[in-house]
């Protein structure tokens, strides 16, 4: 049933006669496929859920390996205790991903030889116990790292450290059994400077065993600062290959930004060639890497921008309440309404949703993203979405005179949506039309047809 709701609108629609651009209609169409992170083989996902100084961040784990070997170090703003952690479930950032993921979407021409009605026109939408505590102690001391704290969330140990030098808090980790990469040092010192704590999490692996899951799930901390900031220069230690990152902030206000980098658009709302429906993933990885590479591979793209209460078209439903408050919305109550009084000056009052969805899409390496991702906060709502189109032409028979205009635009259309894909994704032209496998001998109107059009006649 869902389907036909799209589907007749669609075949009611009527193409204006004097206008055979590929116009593309304002969100209404088959959604056809999503660019989602499976799209990359390595790419890391976190979930910044945002209000005011209050942060509740969610990291996925990519690690790849055994689990005895995992180690993972987040420098935090402050110290986090216990009750401020916790394990949540892969499925949440699943759905936030599919749901803002950027999507290829179809549409079919109508018959320009139908009469013209004035509603059929396309309407546009809007760590283990010590052994020996007192020794550790003084042994972590002459290191210059104090443990903060120390506890287990799920089937994690974690340990929260400060450090006074980065070699001590190098020398530290590897003594208490945490496989980090060499040459953490000078990527640790920046961080002990700012006075900055150390999230250390690694797996216990009699929980791990117990739990019954097969892969890490994500951990989420809350913290209360000022800095809203994403550290990732500890993620190039031992990268050799450019990194993907998509940060997905949720926020009441409206659409997030990176202050210290550029945030760019991805494009969006071009007509591409209908051969792209198989090839969807190839092409959006080539068209990134087109971009990226445009902008001097230094900037951070924008992938969607949207209020969670709705969607259009939508590559999956928007998030319950409750899925959003698994992913750290925790200025939801019940009814959707704050249920934590606002923090001094801030800037908005809350719309009629309070959850605004930001896609963020990094792509770094160490020379071109030297510092950690600053964001901030805009009373930006427009809405934005990497959103790709397929433009079906009208396969019966064409008899009248619209028909035969509309017929004689199909070519140059057509070259226009090759040139279009070329110019986004750096492919061959003369591949690209080959693939379209374009007749255009069956499009053009015979000579006798154009010699007879001359006079009205055909």
């Amino acid at each position: 049933m869902k389907f036909l709701r799209f589907l007749t609108p669609l075949l009611l629609a009527i193409v204006v006669v004097l206008s055979f651009a590929p116009t593309a209609w304002a969100f209404c169409g088959f959604y056809v496929a999503k660019a989602d992170t499976k799209l990359y083989n390595k790419a890391s996902q976190v979930v910044i859920a945002r209000y005011g100084d209050r942060t509740v961040l969610t990291m996925a784990n990519d690690f790849q390996g055994e689990v005895k070997d995992f180690a993972m170090v987040v420098p935090v703003p402050t110290v986090i205790k216990k009750e401020q952690v916790r394990v949540t479930e892969p499925k949440i950032i699943e759905r936030l991903d599919a749901f803002s993921a950027p999507r290829l979407v179809e549409y079919f021409d109508s018959d320009p030889c139908a009469p013209l009605y004035e509603y059929d026109r396309p309407q546009a939408a809007p760590a283990p116990a010590a052994s020996n505590g007192a020794g550790r102690a003084r042994e972590d001391a002459s290191l210059g790292v104090t443990v903060e704290a120390r506890f287990n969330v799920g089937e994690y140990d974690i340990v929260i450290l400060s450090a006074k030098e980065s070699g001590g808090l190098e020398t530290w980790l590897q003594r208490n059994g945490y496989k980090i990469p060499r040459g953490a040092k000078q990527l640790l010192k920046p961080y002990i400077r700012s006075s900055m704590k150390f999230f250390v999490a690694k797996v216990n692996l009699d929980k791990f065993e117990k739990s019954g899951y097969q892969f890490l799930r994500p951990l989420q901390i809350s913290y209360q600062s000022p800095r809203f900031m994403l550290p990732i220069r500890l993620g190039m230690i031992n990268a050799t290959t450019e990194q993907d990152l998509i940060v997905y902030i949720l926020s009441p206000e409206g659409q997030a930004e990176i202050t210290n980098y550029r945030t760019v658009k991805i494009p969006s709302d071009a007509n591409i060639p209908v051969f792209v429906k198989n090839e969807f993933g190839e092409f959006y990885k080539s068209m990134f890497q087109t971009v990226y590479t445009k902008e001097d591979k230094k900037v951070g793209f924008l992938e969607y921008a949207w209020d969670m209460s709705n969607c259009d078209p939508c590559s999956a439903d928007p998030l319950t309440p409750e899925e959003l408050k698994q992913a750290g919305v925790f200025w939801l109550d019940n009814n959707s309404e704050t249920s934590v009084p606002a923090p001094p000056n801030f800037r908005r009052p809350f719309p009629t949703s309070n959850v605004f969805i930001s896609r963020l899409h990094v792509r770094y390496t160490r020379d071109k993203f030297p510092e950690d991702l600053i964001f901030q906060q805009t009373g930006n709502r427009d809405s934005f979405q990497g959103r790709y189109v397929l433009q079906h032409p009208f396969q019966g028979e064409l008899k009248c005179q619209a028909g035969r205009e509309y017929k004689r635009s199909l070519p140059k259309r057509f070259e226009q949506e090759a040139q279009t894909l070329a110019k986004l994704t750096n492919w061959n032209i003369q591949d690209i039309r080959n693939k379209m496998k374009l007749n255009v001998s069956n499009l053009r109107l015979s000579w006798w047809e154009n010699f007879l059009s001359w006079f009205g006649l055909y």
